[in-house]
């Protein structure tokens, strides 16, 4: 696993064992994030999502404690996973990371608790997993426009993005910090480090 700019955000190369059979390969080890990062991820729910072309998901985040660590992995097509550090306090506030993650090499993207996270659909269908630590809670989830001009993400676009309605009525960077939504980088290093 090697670290991205972003602190909390991991990316796992995988070992791809391939034969006239097909491959094989170990797309989540819990090991490596004890190694890693010095715990464990607790599964509590995984998620599927199937998107096609141009199809923009994000940015999504929940509220910390508990927070939704995820890892994250396209199965079947390709897309642009991007983190995007929206804890208010952090260093890399506002910055974000994109990682390709496709179903030829296979990575897998690591997000702790605290960070928000997007995608978009490269292919024209892209199935991603989501191993999440909690489960879905409406209450504690929130998104950031993921077309928000502070932000600045150089999505790869053809055109005009398809996005959900509810993603696109979200606030952006700003107004969620105004709305006291975001979460505290403070709290999040607190609570991961507990």
């Amino acid at each position: 696993m090697e670290p991205l700019g972003i602190a909390g955000a991991w990316r796992f190369t995988p070992r791809i064992h391939g034969d006239e059979r097909g491959a094989f390969l170990e797309s989540f080890r819990s090991a490596d994030l004890i190694q890693t990062i010095g715990r464990t991820m607790d599964v509590a729910q995984v998620n599927t999502s199937v998107s096609r072309r141009g199809v923009l998901r994000g940015v999504h985040f929940a509220d910390v404690p508990p927070g939704q660590a995820k890892y994250v992995t396209c199965v079947s097509g390709a897309i642009l996973d991007v983190v995007v550090d929206i804890r208010a306090g952090s260093p890399t506030f506002g910055a974000w990371e994109a990682v390709r993650l496709d179903d030829a090499g296979r990575h897998g993207l690591y997000l702790a608790e605290g960070l928000g996270h997007a995608f978009l659909a490269l292919s024209e269908s892209a199935t991603v997993s989501y191993l999440c630590s909690t489960p879905y809670a409406p209450g504690r989830e929130h998104g950031i426009h993921p077309l928000d001009p502070a932000l600045a993400i150089d999505w790869p676009l053809d055109g005009q993005p398809i996005i959900s309605d509810k993603d696109a009525a979200a606030p952006t960077l700003k107004e969620a910090m105004e709305a006291g939504l975001l979460p505290d980088y403070a709290t999040c290093s607190r609570y991961l480090s507990s």
